[in-house]
Order: C-alpha cells, then structure tokens, then sequence
C-alpha cells in the first residue's frame, strides 16, 4: 500500500495513527495532515528515535493495516 491512500483519506486513518502511536495528540494529527515526513519528524520527536527507526514503524504500520485488510 502507498502512503498516499491514507494521506488521501487522513481522517479515516486517524485512529489507527493514534493507536500506533498513542502519544500523538488531535493537535499534531491535524498538523501532520496525512504528510509521512511530517509524521516521521513527530515520531522522532515524541518517541525520542532516529529517522531511520521511525521510517521503519510508519513502514511496519503499513504494512499492518494492509495485511489487516483496513486498507
């Protein structure tokens, strides 16, 4: 799956984000707006890891939410 189905459809993925990741809040979901680079940097940010590991969870999440069926 792309990244840009759920950056096309943010809102319908909202929850699973903060399922994933639980310590971002309603404020930075809106300010990422779907945007993986600003996703990663908040993950960074909040979760204290590399870029490379948070390219690896955004990565591993979706290949959840494909193996889920929710995409």
């Amino acid at each position: 799956m792309h990244w840009d189905v759920i950056e096309g459809n943010w809102p319908e993925y909202r929850d699973h984000i903060r399922a994933q990741w639980g310590k971002l809040t309603n404020d930075h979901l809106d300010a990422i707006a779907g945007n993986r680079e600003r996703l990663a940097d908040r993950i960074q940010e909040e979760y204290r890891v590399d870029r490379i590991e948070a390219d690896m969870q955004i990565r591993s999440f979706q290949k959840f939410l494909k193996e889920s069926g929710v995409v």
